[in-house]
């Protein structure tokens, strides 16, 4: 493990007496949203006396997590590495815990802020509660209702013993709300990933991928990676054979991530063109792709968060998921998990006969100010006591 105990310094020469939050990231969507928090510290340093510690976990190791990756994002690299990683999902759980507690014990953060649904999230905030640490989600409420994924285990978990709730949405609030968390725990902010995106827009970068294109050709952009679509070699075929046979002979542009190819070599599967393969992209670079795609297809949420902030159609194959204001307001729209469904939608963005959206509330790039500022208030009025934070306080109405 390596790290650098004390916290970035706000305001304070004494690095020993200095409140601070420890906010941990486990993946690199999660340094994406944590950008948000360390430029409202930077840009409001007199306003915010509780300072911070970034913890990476090292849930998903990956040799683009370099300094270029936290330079992109204008982020310092973490105090904290536990370097857990990788594992099946109780290995990792184990590892995070084992190593966040012996953390925690030499140097106790005044609260613990966990972003998102992965494991990293999870476990840590397990951790914090035993140590009598709040816990702040951000990202907390939302919901896709289905079990077989390992994220919705992680939200249902964090989200049963986290003390203060940073939502994204009117959904997740009202998600929150039917499972008894009281009102006054329940803070909704906006979307840090929006925060990223829009700071970064204008210093988004043409990738080299665009030279094997004809000049000013129309594309598509693809990324999968979920068990339930690359896992099984029939169905990921299949997939991939129903989204080139309704292109029109537009290029997809294809950054695979990792799991999803080994899925391709080990079941030997061979993509030509329309796919145009690429590596994992860095975060300025894919932006590029996805505000200038003809249309999306995916099945991360994340992504169908920012086609809809950029007013880029997406479709996403999945039967459900955890950010239907994507749907509800935005550019999204679930196809399903049937192969067979991918052609009709896919033919109205080649047409050009995809729906408006709307950009959902509070998505407008001052989320991580609030969620700093209310979490300093937080902090600073009810401390780390057990005795003073509503841990099992539930709405009774």
């Amino acid at each position: 493990m390596s790290s650098n105990l004390f916290p970035k310094t706000i305001g304070s020469t004494d690095k020993n007496e200095q409140m601070f939050i420890d906010i941990i990231a486990g993946a690199r969507p999660n340094f994406v949203k944590i950008a948000a928090l360390v430029h409202a510290y930077r840009e409001h340093p007199e306003e915010l006396p509780v300072s911070y510690r970034i913890v990476h976990t090292g849930q998903h190791y990956d040799k683009r997590m370099s300094g270029d990756f936290f330079e992109q994002l204008g982020i310092p690299e973490p105090d904290v590495n536990l370097e857990v990683g990788s594992g099946t999902q109780a290995e990792q759980t184990a590892r995070i815990m084992t190593r966040y507690e012996a953390l925690v014990m030499e140097s106790a953060p005044a609260a613990t802020l966990v972003v998102g649904d992965v494991t990293s999230s999870m476990a840590c905030a397990i951790v914090a509660q035993k140590q009598c640490i709040p816990v702040a989600h951000v990202e907390a409420g939302i919901r896709s209702g289905d079990w077989t994924m390992p994220e919705e285990i992680n939200r249902l978990v964090t989200d049963a013993i986290t003390n203060w709730y940073f939502t994204t949405s009117e959904e997740a609030n009202a998600e929150l709300r039917r499972t008894g968390v009281a009102e006054d725990r329940i803070f909704f902010v906006g979307n840090t990933m929006i925060d990223t995106l829009l700071r970064n827009r204008s210093r988004f970068q043409r990738p080299a991928i665009l030279d094997r294109l004809p000049v000013d050709s129309p594309y598509l952009l693809l990324t999968l990676h979920r068990p339930s679509n690359v896992d099984e070699g029939d169905r990921l075929r299949e997939i991939l054979t129903e989204i080139a046979g309704h292109t029109g002979g537009t290029p997809i542009i294809f950054p695979v991530h990792p799991r999803t190819r080994g899925k391709l070599e080990s079941n030997g599967i061979e993509l030509k063109f329309p796919f145009v393969v690429a590596e994992p992209m860095p975060y300025l670079e894919f932006g590029y792709l996805v505000e200038r795609a003809q249309g999306v297809i995916t099945d991360s949420g994340g992504i169908t968060e920012e086609a809809t902030v950029l007013g880029i159609p997406c479709m996403t194959l999945r039967s459900s998921t955890e950010r239907p204001e994507t749907v509800t307001l935005g550019t999204n729209e679930l196809i399903g998990a049937d192969p067979r469904a991918i052609g009709q939608p896919l033919n109205r963005i080649i047409t050009g006969q995809w729906k408006t959206g709307s950009i959902p509330p509070l998505w407008d790039g001052r989320t991580g100010m609030r969620i700093v500022s209310k979490l300093q208030e937080l902090v600073l009025v009810q401390g780390k006591s057990r005795t003073e934070v509503p841990f099992f306080t539930t709405n009774k109405n």
